[in-house]
């Protein structure tokens, strides 16, 4: 795999080959412990001190039946630990009831919410309304122990050295037995003189209820509820991401319907009774932070500018304004029933594009601006500055300047000048989602390392790549013994 560091506005489109980018879909066929790690180029930085945990599905098939949908997928966490020079990997796929029920008998016994059936036809189907908790789609500390998340149910604990499964959360009774639990906290670094995390849970329906709730994550309260507040919003809830500033709770409200009965028939996941609603307004929610100046105050409700929202990547107070810059898609992308995963069409799916909104909490304005055009995810900010004003992000982007195409490069963008920098992993190489580590001496607000797993279609196995988070020059190329099919979330945890 080759990859190149260059000025973005030079950019031109390269084709990939389909196949190169699907041949990352595999079971993960190894469990690893503490296994060193081979630089095959470059050097590790020596002050780079720390574990990177990374989540997302590692069981693709089963006696020959895939799944419909990668986020079906059981989760699998990777760590690699930093030290001196040197990492060293571990990697385990989470004990969940069902899992260790379908590792016995060889088979699905459950269906995806995205549309991955039990082997049996409509008998086996219809009527089996049961969610499968495969703890896919985030890990992160909390307290003492490593929680692999999914959002429609509750944590699972796993140690954070051995990666062994402890088993359900609720997080010292915080939780209701599989109540929904966010797989997309936020962290705030200290806004309030700490660092805590928040996150929420949702029940949709007609009335949707958002509970949120602010965790200690330092000092003799580790892991302890800081404070919880529920507030009720009309429509059905979509909800994945949201955004955090000192004050506020962030929340886009995709128009979204859901019709279950095709789910309760057993003809499509609960995922898939999903459909937009482009005639119907998106909405805003707007929560104050029970730790911040409007504790106790009512939740707040604003039109949202047109598109679908999977992600954000942060907010900010600017007096009266909140700030939101968000990842927009022009519909909601789904893969039908008939579909494979592995063979969809890019120019058929729209792309996501990075824009800014403007939210005046005061006379009820707002305005929209487009920051890239260019198809992005996985945006992020140096994590000290989440929910502030932040100079730069780092995202994952097409190798396209227009249009749809998986992953295959990382961006920087500097907010003040609009200047662009790009470092590619094309036409080999295809991405997840990258992390932005702060540099222990960090002198800057970009000094640091991005950090993202790569898939090497050419060795057909996965590299971890580091990157100077100033430059976007490769710092180092470390190569995993394993393929790791492209993941969700993860994060960072400094030694």
């Amino acid at each position: 795999m080759q990859a190149s560091r260059k000025d973005s506005a030079n950019t031109a489109q390269k084709d990939f080959d389909r196949e190169d980018w699907a041949s990352a879909y595999q079971n993960v066929q190894f469990e690893l412990t503490n296994q060193s790690l081979q630089v095959s180029k470059g050097v590790i930085p020596s002050d780079l001190c720390g574990t990177l945990y990374r989540n997302g599905p590692g069981q693709m098939e089963r006696d020959g039946q895939w799944i419909h949908h990668p986020f079906d997928g059981d989760g699998m966490i990777v760590a690699v630990n930093f030290k001196n020079g040197k990492a060293f990997m571990t990697n385990r796929f989470v004990r969940t009831k069902a899992w260790e029920e379908e590792q016995q008998s060889g088979k699905f016994l459950y269906r995806g919410v995205f549309g991955t059936q039990k082997p049996g036809g409509f008998f086996a189907n219809a009527f089996d309304i049961r969610l499968k908790n495969i703890a896919n789609t985030n890990v992160i500390r909390l307290g003492n122990d490593l929680l692999a998340l999914w959002e429609a149910a509750g944590p699972h604990a796993l140690d954070p050295c051995t990666l062994e499964t402890r088993g359900l959360s609720t997080l010292n009774g915080v939780l209701e037995k599989e109540e929904a639990f966010s797989a997309h906290p936020r962290f705030d670094p200290g806004h309030h003189g700490y660092p805590m995390m928040v996150t929420f849970g949702v029940k949709t329906g007609p009335t949707s209820t958002i509970r949120l709730m602010e965790f200690a994550t330092q000092g003799e309260k580790i892991g302890q509820l800081l404070s919880d507040r529920k507030d009720n919003f009309s429509g059905f809830a979509f909800l994945h991401d949201f955004a955090i500033t000192p004050n506020w709770a962030v929340f886009l409200q995709n128009s979204i319907s859901f019709n279950p009965i095709p789910f309760i028939l057993g003809k499509k996941g609960a995922a898939q009774c999903l459909s937009s609603k482009p005639s119907e307004q998106s909405k805003l929610w707007i929560i104050p932070r029970e730790s911040g100046q409007f504790k106790g105050k009512e939740a707040k409700t604003f039109n949202a500018p047109p598109g679908f929202v999977f992600h954000h990547l942060n907010a900010w107070e600017e007096g009266e304004e909140i700030v939101l810059d968000s990842i927009y898609y022009a519909d909601f992308p789904s893969i039908g029933p008939e579909q494979d995963f592995r063979l969809i069409n890019f120019d058929l799916i729209p792309e996501g594009q990075l824009k800014r909104c403007r939210i005046n909490i005061s006379n009820n304005t707002m305005r929209t601006e487009v920051i890239s055009k260019q198809c992005c995810e996985f945006a992020m900010v140096n994590p000290s500055l989440v929910g502030m004003k932040a100079s730069y992000g780092w995202m994952a982007t097409s190798e396209c300047k227009q249009g749809n195409g998986p992953l295959q490069a990382i961006k920087k963008i500097d907010f003040n000048t609009g200047k662009e920098l790009l470092w590619s992993a094309a036409p080999k190489g295809f991405l997840g989602e990258p992390l932005m580590v702060k540099s222990q001496l960090a002198k800057s607000e970009d000094d640091g390392w991005v950090i993202v797993l790569v898939w090497n279609s050419v060795r057909r196995a996965t590299d971890l790549v580091i990157l100077n988070a100033k430059t976007l020059i490769l710092q180092a190329t470390i190569e995993m013994p394993i393929g790791v099919p492209y993941g969700l979330h993860g994060s960072w945890i400094k030694s």
